[in-house]
Formats: structure tokens, C-alpha cells, sequence
């Protein structure tokens, strides 16, 4: 059985991404990483869906993005945005986020003699940040091959994102038929400790929009 990392947060995009590869006959590692979020909530809920999927090994990797700041997620004193406003790049974009948690799941997966890696990055609902975007993954996937050992022996690693084509309504539809409980994730920018979600951020308005769409009962509790 061939190894995979998947970088699993807890929320809804990562717990489908590890239902995938599973289906795909993947014998999964998860990867979360505590970077200084604003709230737990969501790591908690990795382990329960790194439980509930079958995930051969789950670690949580502990850094503090809260030194650089810069984020909604990562400084309290700047506010998560709940207008509803389209704005190109929102305060809730964590600088270089990504490329640090994809470094640290290219780092396992060398120590663990595996090339691929999943990621559940979306280009439809993805709330505009750069990171989330096709070329950033083929850029990345390029750096990673000439950056390694792996990579320079000829063991070709590849980055899945097996969400990237999907909206939220196709995703909980991709998800429901592989096991995933979405009841057991958190996607909410600020949820409380007992992961109930606010209603009103991006992600929970996507979140909803997702659940409504696909004509699915939302299992989310929402404080509000």
C-alpha cells in the first residue's frame, strides 16, 4: 500500500481531501499543525475525523505564526471579517500559511519514504487566498522535486488536490458517500472551545451555502 501525508486542519475541505486518498487505497498520514489559531476548536476535530477515517498515524506539529502576526487567525486584535464583503485577499489569509505546512508535509514524507502528498486546497470557494491556487501547487511541486533527496534519486513527488476543480456543494457531495461525519469537523474562523461555529464569517457563510445547495442538513452547531 503506498504512504500519503494529508494535511488535515479539521475542517470540512481537509476531512473530504482524507476520505479521498483513502478511497484512492492510500495508506494515510495526517499531518495538522497548531500555528497559533485562534481557537483549538478545529484541531480537536482532526482528531476526531483522523479517528473516524481509518488515518494510519495522525501528528499535530506545534509553531507560532502569532510572532509574525499579519492575519485575522493569528492576532486577536485584528477583527474576523463578517460583512460579506468580496474583498480580493481578506484578513483571514495567514501569510505564506501553506507553503509552510505543505515544507513540513514534504519533510514527513521524506522521513516516511512516501511521495504524495494531499492538500485540500480549492479554487472555486477558496476565499481568495493566493495560496489556494493551481499554479502556487505546480510551483510548489516543482520546488519540492529539485529540493530533496527524494526528489534528485528520481522518487517523483507529487501534490494532490483532489478538491481544487469542486465547489462546497460537490465536495460534501464527493465526501458523504466515503465516510466523512462533517458533524465532527470545524470550519469556522472562530469558533468557540466546544467547536460551536459562529454563522456569520466566510467560511461559515461557504459552509452553509455548501450544506443548503447540495439539499443536505447541515450538522454544524452555531451559536447564533
Amino acid at each position: 500500500m503506498k504512504k500519503a501525508v494529508v494535511l488535515l486542519s479539521g475542517g470540512l475541505d481537509s476531512a473530504t481531501t482524507l476520505a479521498i486518498a483513502r478511497d484512492q487505497g492510500f495508506e494515510c498520514h495526517a499531518l495538522s499543525i497548531d500555528y497559533g489559531q485562534r481557537h483549538y476548536a478545529e484541531l480537536n476535530a482532526a482528531q476526531k475525523v483522523a479517528q473516524s477515517l481509518g488515518s494510519h498515524s495522525h501528528k499535530i506539529i506545534k509553531i507560532n505564526l502569532t510572532a509574525f502576526g499579519g492575519s485575522a487567525l493569528t492576532d486577536q486584535s485584528i477583527e474576523v471579517p463578517t460583512s460579506g464583503k468580496n474583498i480580493d485577499i481578506p484578513v483571514t489569509y495567514v501569510p505564506a500559511r501553506n507553503t509552510i505546512m505543505l515544507s513540513l508535509a514534504l519533510a514527513w514524507a521524506e522521513t516516511l519514504d512516501c511521495q504524495d502528498i494531499f492538500i485540500g486546497v480549492n479554487a472555486v470557494d477558496y476565499s481568495g487566498y493566493p495560496d489556494c491556487r493551481m499554479e502556487y501547487i505546480q510551483a510548489f511541486e516543482k520546488m519540492a522535486n529539485l529540493a530533496t533527496k527524494a526528489g534528485i534519486k528520481g522518487k517523483q513527488i507529487t501534490i494532490h488536490t483532489p478538491l481544487m476543480p469542486l465547489s462546497k456543494q460537490e465536495i460534501i457531495q464527493r465526501g458523504l458517500p466515503l465516510g466523512v461525519d462533517y458533524s465532527f469537523t470545524v470550519s469556522c474562523y472562530q469558533a468557540d472551545e466546544a467547536g460551536r461555529a459562529c454563522g456569520v464569517c466566510d467560511s461559515c457563510r461557504i459552509r452553509k451555502a455548501g450544506f443548503k445547495t447540495a439539499n443536505i442538513i447541515d450538522p454544524t452547531i452555531y451559536r447564533t
